[in-house]
């Protein structure tokens, strides 16, 4: 029996069976056995090897060092979390859009806002707001603005997110022609199958891969992704340069005496709409209970 050895990145799991790109061709594989002893799971867009075996079931053999992963839903390695922001029809709510930011850096995924309907409303509050924040915003106003989005997705495992009715179908027929998405089936065109509806899969989409799951167009990844109050601060890049700075080690950065960080917010350097809503969230951590902060995959 011959067994050939291959490397490519997992793009759909279904039913214990999962589906590996290796170049051009898709391979059918089980999990071995060992991973299910040592309480592994296999996720979309882990990089894996596999048997390629002739006359026998093909194989997962080795699950590589993942970049990051989420819970909900089940995914790893993304490198791009595009937050697609519209100027209205719903208007941008910031608690949410910096939820989502915090999340994408604390599991080291680069978080891109894309302004959307542009021609329908003012979006200068947006850029108000995160224009020192250190985070990419582009605003899509022609196509050239589009091919930055398309550029950054490049060799990249990217998803979308944001609400209902924000324009990410709108983006990404722009993006990709040829998906020729209907608005509010970005899923069932995607997928072409049942399963989508449940399943993260993994698409080609501008020489990179789109992860397809209703777990981020829902934004739950952002309610079930737990930050620690301690880790919070230093999911606000802006912050960072001042961390370490304050009068007192025990600063939260909230209110308190001799905080560098509300001296960079009183002076403009930092965005008021950022830290109140860090705020908001600090106070939300404090509430955390440790045995919620436990990850097993």
């Amino acid at each position: 029996m011959q067994n050939n050895m291959l490397k490519g990145i997992i793009t759909k799991g279904i039913g214990g069976f999962y589906y590996v790109e290796v170049a051009n061709a898709t391979y059918e594989c089980k999990a071995r056995g060992l991973f299910r002893k040592n309480r592994i799971t296999p996720l979309v867009g882990d990089t894996v090897e596999i048997s390629v075996n002739e006359n026998a079931e093909n194989t997962i053999d080795k699950i590589c060092e993942r970049k990051n992963f989420l819970l909900r839903p089940p995914v790893s390695n993304i490198d791009n979390l595009i937050i697609v922001v519209s100027t209205c029809e719903p208007k941008p709510n910031f608690l949410v859009i910096d939820k989502l930011i915090a999340t994408a850096e604390y599991k080291n995924i680069e978080p891109v806002i894309v302004v959307s309907k542009t021609d329908l409303g003012d979006y200068s509050s947006i850029v108000e707001a995160y224009k020192n924040s250190g985070i990419t915003l582009i605003v899509i106003e022609n196509d050239e603005d589009v091919e930055k989005v398309r550029a950054l997705m490049k060799n990249k495992i990217t998803a979308f997110t944001g609400n209902s009715g924000v324009g990410k179908t709108t983006l990404l027929n722009k993006l990709d022609s040829t998906l020729k998405l209907s608005t509010g089936a970005i899923s069932e065109k995607l997928g072409r199958g049942r399963h989508t509806t449940r399943e993260a899969q993994l698409f080609n989409v501008c020489g990179g891969y789109v992860i397809d799951t209703p777990g981020f167009s829902s934004l739950d990844f952002a309610k079930t992704e737990i930050i620690r109050k301690d880790d919070l601060p230093y999911c606000f890049r802006e912050f960072r340069e001042h961390l370490g700075n304050c009068k007192f080690s025990t600063c939260s950065h909230t209110c308190d005496k001799g905080c560098k960080i509300c001296e960079a917010v009183e002076n403009g350097e930092i965005s008021k709409s950022r830290h109140d809503n860090y705020i908001a969230m600090y106070n939300q951590a404090k509430e955390i209970k440790e045995w919620e902060l436990k990850e097993d995959v």
